[in-house]
Parts: C-alpha cells; sequence; structure tokens
C-alpha cells in the first residue's frame, strides 16, 4: 500500500471520529437526556480547554521522547474507551469530565496526524505543500461520511453515535501502529531544561512575525468557534418566524450546514496553488475577507428570498477555514526548526482551538448576552453576525498592517527544508 493510501485512511477516520459526535450531541443530550442548556455549555468548552495545553504537551513528548505514530495510537485507544463509557453515564457533571478527559486524548491528535503526514512524506521526498492537501482532503469527507450516516441511521438522539465513534477511535489506534516511523528529533540530544520540557517552541514569539503570526492564529481561531457554536442554532431560529418555519433550511439545517465542509474538500486542493502563488500573509489575508464575508451574508441570509445568501456563505466557509488552518499549519513547518516542529505544531494548535476558542466563546457569550437579546427574548441575529462581521474586519485590517512577511515561492517547497 502506497503512503498516500495509509494516509488518507488516518486522515479519513481521524475527522470520522469526530464526525460522528460533535454535530449531533446536542440532539442526544437534549432530546435524549433532556439536561439543560448551561450544561450542555461546559461540555462544548471541553474541547477549548483541552487544546490550551494538551496539543502542546503531546508535541513535547513526540519531539523528545516517543514516535508521533505510536504516541497517536495511544492517545486514540484511550479515547475509544472514553467514548464507549459516555452512554453509561447519567449524571452530567460526570460526562463533563469524561468528555474533558477524552477531549484532552482527542484534540492532540489533529497536531500528532499533522506531525506524521509531514515527517513520512518528507522523508519519501514527497513536496508536502503540493501533495498534502489533497490527502488531508479525506479528512474532511470523512467528517461528512460519519454526520450523513449518523443521520441517516438514525442516531442523532441516541447513544449508539458515540459506539460508532469509539469503534473508528479503537480501529485508527491500533492501525496507528502500523504508520511509518516518526521517530523524536530532539531525542537524545543534550539539552537545557526548558528545552527538556519541551518549552522551546516557545521561543517562536522571540521572532517578531512569528509571534505575530500565532496572534493572529488566535483571533481566527476565536472566528471559527462563533460560527461552530451559532451556525446551528441560527438557522434553527427561523423556525420561531411563521414565514420561514416551513423552509427546508430550517427543516433540516444540518444539510445546509455540511455545505461548509463539502466546500472545504475543495478549497483544500486550492491551497498548493494559492501558497505558492502568492503566500502565506496574502492567502491567510483571504481567509479573514472569507470570515467577514461568511459573517455578512449570514448577517442579511434568510431560509427564503436570502437562501443564496446562507449556501454561499457555507461556500465561503471552505476559503476561511482552510485558508487559515491548513496553510497556517504548513507556514509553521517551513519557520521552526526540525528538532521543535512537532511542538511547534502544538503551539499552533493551542494557539487556535485553545485560546481562540475559549475566547471567541467565553466573550462572544457576554457580548450576545449583554447587547442582542431582544424584550421577547428573541436573539438579534441580524446585529450578531454584523458585530462578529465586523470583528473581523478589524483583525484582516490589523493583520496587513502589522505582518511582515517577503513571499519566497521556494520557502512553501517543504520538502526542500531540512529533516
Amino acid at each position: 500500500m502506497s503512503l498516500k493510501i495509509r494516509l488518507i485512511i488516518m486522515n479519513f477516520f481521524q475527522f470520522f471520529i469526530w464526525g460522528s459526535w460533535l454535530l449531533t450531541i446536542g440532539a442526544y443530550w437534549f432530546q435524549n437526556k433532556g439536561w439543560s442548556g448551561s450544561d450542555f455549555g461546559a461540555i462544548f468548552s471541553t474541547m477549548g480547554i483541552a487544546s490550551l495545553f494538551m496539543p502542546a504537551i503531546a508535541g513535547i513528548i513526540a519531539d523528545k521522547y516517543i514516535n508521533a505514530e505510536r504516541l497517536y495510537g495511544i492517545f486514540h485507544l484511550f479515547g475509544a474507551i472514553l467514548l464507549f463509557i459516555v452512554p453509561q453515564i447519567n449524571d452530567p457533571s460526570l460526562l463533563f469530565w469524561v468528555m474533558l478527559v477524552n477531549m484532552m486524548f482527542y484534540m492532540p491528535t489533529i497536531a500528532l496526524a499533522i506531525t506524521v503526514s509531514y515527517a513520512s512524506m518528507k522523508e519519501a521526498g514527497m513536496d508536502v505543500v503540493k501533495e498534502y492537501p489533497p490527502i488531508r482532503v479525506f479528512g474532511t469527507i470523512g467528517f461528512i461520511v460519519a454526520l450523513w450516516n449518523i443521520s441517516l441511521l438514525g442516531f442523532e438522539t441516541s447513544p449508539m453515535q458515540f459506539y460508532v465513534a469509539s469503534i473508528s477511535s479503537a480501529l485508527l489506534g491500533i492501525y496507528a501502529f502500523t504508520l511509518p516511523k516518526c521517530p523524536p528529533r530532539g531525542k537524545g540530544k543534550s539539552t537545557s531544561l526548558s528545552e527538556s520540557l519541551g518549552l522551546k517552541a516557545f521561543t517562536l514569539f522571540k521572532d517578531t512575525k512569528m509571534a505575530l503570526f500565532f496572534i493572529f492564529s488566535l483571533l481566527l481561531g476565536a472566528s471559527l468557534q462563533l460560527t461552530n457554536a451559532y451556525g446551528d442554532t441560527f438557522l434553527h431560529d427561523f423556525a420561531k418566524i411563521e414565514a420561514f418555519k416551513d423552509a427546508i433550511a430550517v427543516k433540516y439545517p444540518a444539510i445546509i450546514m455540511s455545505i461548509s465542509q463539502i466546500s472545504e474538500t475543495l478549497f483544500i486542493l486550492t491551497i498548493p496553488f494559492f501558497l505558492k502563488r502568492f503566500g502565506i500573509k496574502k492567502v491567510m489575508l483571504m481567509s479573514m475577507v472569507a470570515w467577514v464575508l461568511r459573517f455578512g451574508l449570514f448577517a442579511y441570509g434568510d431560509p427564503g428570498s436570502g437562501l443564496w445568501m446562507l449556501i454561499l456563505s457555507c461556500i465561503i466557509y471552505g476559503m476561511a477555514f482552510d485558508f487559515f488552518n491548513i496553510s497556517g499549519s504548513l507556514f509553521v513547518e517551513t519557520q521552526a526548526p526540525p528538532s521543535i516542529r512537532a511542538s511547534s505544531q502544538g503551539l499552533f494548535m493551542m494557539m487556535t482551538n485553545g485560546f481562540g476558542a475559549f475566547l471567541g466563546s467565553f466573550f462572544s457569550g457576554i457580548l450576545i448576552d449583554k447587547f442582542f437579546v431582544l424584550p421577547n427574548g428573541h436573539f438579534d441575529w441580524h446585529g450578531i453576525w454584523l458585530a462578529f462581521a465586523t470583528y473581523s474586519l478589524i483583525v484582516a485590517i490589523l493583520f496587513a498592517l502589522l505582518f511582515k512577511h517577503k513571499h519566497n515561492p521556494t520557502e512553501m517547497n517543504v520538502s526542500n527544508v531540512s529533516h
């Protein structure tokens, strides 16, 4: 079996696991268990909390002590056990802790999957910038396949979704031990205490360009959390309006929102061209402008005559997400020294899905409660989305002015970077 096929299988199941429950745990929570919304918010925050420290810690371990593919497999095996336990839990407080530990094992596997892919592809002499995106696209396909399977099999409100995720995680955990060996690059080298603890990745902040890159990664991570947290609820709320309650987008909001993931699969394939043609600054700026359009179209769209705006917003999401997440990880790969690349990817993950996700969720909730709840108790979605669009526009302007990076087309040929 070729390396490309092996990595495709890894990426497919990496996100199949997540897609099996991420968008449907709400239906299980409210329709099956009947637990409160505040408790559900705590459950959803476990992703951000775990991402604050676990990806960086996993990167440290992979850089210094254990093969990345083995650590990846171990984490998925532990995750399989925890997901299998979830349906047995009847106390929301206990479920919070179980899901938090589960996320502590799952979230670092996203960065580890990137580390394994990059390391094995470079060892094989492959051009990562050109050949990784078509491999990574199967991760998004895996997420879509899982989401549609759970829905079509009638598992949206059922505990079966967690069993599907558990079995998938166990299979991927076992499969990981067959992947190419990715030994620690910093193992056996004489190091200082900070290097032994894996803190050297944070020295990237000494470089003004990298410091700004990570800060803007945090700010963009907040945008991603906004769309994940409120997109589906936004469409459901149109059911309260007589003119829209029977619209297709209101009856099947998950179908509309899944267009976003389908769009991801297409935009991933364009990354090699855009990165080599325009460079990381322009590509990330395109992502920021895409976020402005994403939120702005939601502000003016509706399930009736404005349905095209909702659909276009979902299509644009592919550019907003991919041109930031995938391109950002490739940029980190070209800028970080070989001995700290795994922990640098973990740091990137921590800034986006950790600090960014947590701060985006926390402050958006305060903002909405204070300024965008109407007298009748409904949300002012038009104002909410315009506020998010304004935030994204300010971030884009600041990035354009502050981030200095001269594009060198050969720099993004990651296969030429020392490994």
